[in-house]
């Protein structure tokens, strides 16, 4: 794997304070969300089937992969050939509901526990998006993916990838305890309002199919987000 040509971020909290942070939290959350998950499990295999866990591998910091978790949120229909059909035609109402409180996230609160994660931090993209990154993007790559982000709590999904990649590493050069905190209370805000949970011409997000110059493409989606 290729290596990412930037500096880490250095740091009291950097270094000590974010890591046991992340995992008092995410173990706390887990804790107090239990029957929550419990129920969103159940509901998960009744109405869209099984499995009941979205697992997908994902880039995290240095761009080592490792398998993120969220609950699914699409049904496995399959056309007359069965290919199956497109995302708007498998995304039910409920698997809408999920994306937009974000209830389907909350499965990667184990792999912040885990130290895949963390809780703030650029959100975990595809892995065939590895090769298209320029070098300043790849600078989303050193430190750890988040739960949520300053892209998030910035516009989420109706943000333009130059824009999102911009945010993450901004985030990524200077990271801190009460940029952290802010994140993590404006992303409730967020939520709560459903604010940009999609992008303007999709479900979600387009896929990055890469940038020359400051140029970004857009076509159509998949559950990636």
């Amino acid at each position: 794997m290729k290596e990412i040509d930037a500096k880490e971020p250095r740091g009291i909290y950097r270094r000590f304070i974010k890591r046991p942070m992340d995992f008092i939290v995410s173990l706390f959350a887990i804790v107090f969300l239990c029957p929550v998950l419990l129920i969103l499990a159940i509901l998960v295999r009744i109405k869209l089937g099984s499995p009941i866990l979205f697992k997908q591998q994902r880039p995290g910091r240095d761009e080592k992969i490792f398998t993120m978790y969220k609950f699914r949120t699409m049904t496995d229909k399959r056309d007359n050939n069965d290919q199956l059909l497109p995302d708007s035609k498998r995304l039910t109402r409920f698997g809408k509901m999920l994306r937009s409180t974000s209830l389907d996230e909350l499965p990667e609160l184990f792999n912040i526990l885990k130290g895949d994660m963390s809780i703030v931090g650029p959100r975990p993209l595809l892995i065939q998006y590895l090769p298209l990154y320029n070098e300043d993007q790849k600078r989303r790559h050193i430190v750890r993916p988040g739960l949520t982000g300053l892209a998030q709590i910035s516009g989420r999904n109706a943000l333009k990838w130059e824009e999102k990649f911009n945010l993450d590493v901004m985030y990524s050069k200077n990271v801190n305890f009460l940029e952290d905190w802010m994140i993590i209370i404006r992303t409730i805000k967020k939520v709560v309002l459903r604010d940009g949970i999609s992008s303007e011409t999709s479900d979600t997000m387009e896929p990055f199919l890469g940038a020359s110059e400051d140029k970004h493409i857009k076509s159509s989606t998949s559950e990636a987000n």
